[in-house]
C-alpha cells in the first residue's frame, strides 16, 4: 500500500515537473523578439499582438516550409491554446482572474508561434543562400 502511494505521488510530481518545464521553455521562446517579416505578414504590430492572432499565425506556420524534418510543428502549443480557450469559456464568467490568465496564456502562444515562424524563415533563407553559393 505504501509503495503504491509513493509511486502515485512520484508520477504526479514528475508530471508536474514536466509541465512546468515545458511552460518555462514556451515562455523562453515567446520572449524572443519577433521578426518584422512575420509581423508584416500578419499585419499587426508587436505591441498589438493578441491571443486571437494565434489562428492566423498557426496557419502561416503551416504554410512555412520546414527543411529540417526532425523538427515538429506547433502540436502541443495548439493543444494548450485550445485548452486555455475552453477553460476561459467554462470558467471565465465566474472569475475575471481566469479571463486575465487565459488572455495572457493565449498571447504567449501567439508570440511563440510568431517566433517559430521567424526561426523557420531565417533557417530557410540561410539554406537558400548556402545553396546559391555552391
Amino acid at each position: 500500500m505504501f509503495s503504491a502511494m509513493l509511486l502515485a505521488i512520484s508520477v504526479v510530481a514528475m508530471f508536474q515537473f514536466a509541465l512546468f518545464y515545458w511552460r518555462a521553455v514556451l515562455t523562453g521562446v515567446a520572449t524572443q523578439p519577433i521578426s518584422e517579416r512575420v509581423l508584416d505578414a500578419v499585419q499587426v504590430a508587436e505591441t498589438d499582438l493578441q491571443g486571437a492572432d494565434f489562428e492566423r499565425l498557426a496557419s502561416l506556420h503551416e504554410l512555412t516550409p520546414e527543411l529540417n524534418a526532425d523538427k515538429s510543428g506547433l502540436g502541443f502549443v495548439s493543444f494548450y491554446y485550445n485548452l486555455v480557450s475552453k477553460v476561459e469559456k467554462l470558467f471565465g464568467g465566474l472569475s475575471p482572474a481566469v479571463l486575465n490568465w487565459g488572455a495572457r496564456e493565449r498571447v504567449l502562444c501567439a508570440r511563440y508561434a510568431a517566433v517559430q515562424i521567424g526561426h523557420r524563415l531565417q533557417a530557410n533563407l540561410a539554406q537558400a543562400a548556402s545553396m546559391r553559393s555552391c
